[in-house]
């Protein structure tokens, strides 16, 4: 068999293996990559270890490493349960609530898994005590936290911007998170509205207590005003003083952990490190596929049933449903971001913008799905009495038609218009 459908199946494999069976998809895909690419490809192992991104792992571990550590000491959970204290019983208003919060928290730096991971078990607890549908709410917090998943300071952000300026795309880090920013807040508000936003913004007899021992009415510690600092630091470093974000996030962790601001231990051990095993993991073996031709392949299989007119709708639609059933930003990004200019050679033009715009929307919009991380997080948090399979079978249409939804949104705006 050529080894490019060799390797084109094998992703596939490690893309299927993954979804279906409890094992890192990260974990597959090194294997694969040196099982293809030493024996049957010939390549010397250190050829095929160089396919690992040294840099962006860089980048993910600094990151994820300060926002740990803003977890561990309380600081992201004390803002959150001061955030909802401004409710003052107004039932409606709390949904829209960890919507924003939920958006604040991913796009300065935990991304959306992280961002979901710390509201979602606060946020479902609400909803049950305020007589809030469950599946109103999980919609806001996935919706909220997709919404900033691609700021520049978000491991997801990180991994599309890198991935995009390996083909050439450069300086398209503030249009990608503009472009989710408002497809997800326009489905979500929409949500909002279509499950019963209106009639919960009528009610304002309800209360909430948020956490058994609500520290909304008490004032920040020393640890979590310094981590205020060192975050809000990092991010005028970022976008005015043009610090790399990678020795920005380093210098930060490092500063927080000389302080004894957070415990380094304990947020070591609370990092994603499975989520930058995966993305990692799965880049290794698509350096393998375009050594081998096999992305080659993938790219001439989307171009045969695509046009330049169509390919955004197209792009949107394939990896609306591969997310579903997988990781957007350890799977999706890393397999067809590399192919765009492949797909605009063999289609004889293209937007590579629009196409990349189409790829990030479409995956990220279905994210609501039970069997992705954020909604897996909503239904295992669910507040008592809640009908969890009726819960999994809402979420899981949801995410299903998002697969469409994204398609004509990225065929009118990605195609039509631009």
């Amino acid at each position: 068999m050529d080894l490019s459908v060799v390797s084109l199946l094998a992703l596939l494999a490690v893309v299927v293996a993954g979804s279906f069976l409890p094992v890192n998809v990260g974990v597959l895909a090194i294997a694969a990559a040196f099982l293809i690419g030493v024996p049957l490809a010939g390549l010397k192992a250190s050829a095929v270890a160089s396919g690992f991104p040294a840099g962006l792992f860089l980048t993910l571990v600094g990151v994820t490493l300060l926002f740990s550590q803003a977890r561990v000491n309380g600081t992201l959970d004390r803002i959150s349960a001061l955030a909802v204290s401004h409710a003052r019983g107004r039932t409606g208003v709390i949904p829209i609530i960890f919507f924003f919060l939920a958006l604040m928290f991913a796009s300065i730096g935990p991304g959306n898994i992280a961002s979901t991971a710390l509201l979602a078990p606060v946020a479902m607890a609400a909803a049950g005590r305020a007589g809030i549908p469950a599946f109103l709410m999980a919609i806001m917090v996935c919706c909220g936290a997709n919404a900033g998943a691609l700021s520049p300071f978000a491991p997801t952000g990180i991994i599309a911007n890198g991935l995009m300026s390996k083909i050439g795309i450069e300086g398209a880090q503030w249009s990608n998170y503009l472009s989710l920013l408002l497809s997800q807040s326009f489905v979500g508000l929409a949500g909002y509205f279509l499950l019963g936003g209106t009639r919960l913004l009528r009610d304002r007899t309800g209360t909430v207590d948020v956490e058994k021992n609500d520290p909304s009415g008490q004032p920040l510690n020393w640890q979590q005003k310094f981590t205020v600092a060192v975050i809000a630091a990092l991010i005028v470093a970022v976008l005015v003083l043009k610090v790399d974000i990678t020795i920005g996030a380093f210098v930060g962790a490092a500063v927080l952990s000389l302080a004894r601001a957070a415990d380094e231990k304990r947020a070591l051990k609370d990092m994603p490190w499975g989520v930058t095993l995966m993305v990692c993991g799965v880049t290794v073996l698509i350096g393998v596929a375009e050594k081998t031709g096999g992305m080659e392949l993938l790219t001439s299989m989307l171009s045969s049933f695509s046009t330049q007119q169509s390919i955004t709708a197209v792009i949107a639609l394939v990896t609306g449903v591969i997310s579903v059933y997988s990781s957007s930003s350890g799977v999706v990004l890393p397999a067809f971001l590399p192919t765009i200019p492949g797909l605009i050679e063999k289609l004889g033009g293209g937007d590579a913008l629009a196409i990349a715009s189409s790829i990030n929307v479409g995956s990220h919009l279905v994210d609501v799905s039970p069997l992705s991380t954020l909604g897996a997080l909503c239904i295992s948090n669910a507040a008592p009495g809640v009908d969890r399979k009726k819960l999994f079978n809402q979420m899981l249409a949801w995410g299903l038609s998002m697969c469409a939804v994204g398609a004509l949104v990225c065929y009118v705006f990605f195609g039509l218009l631009m």
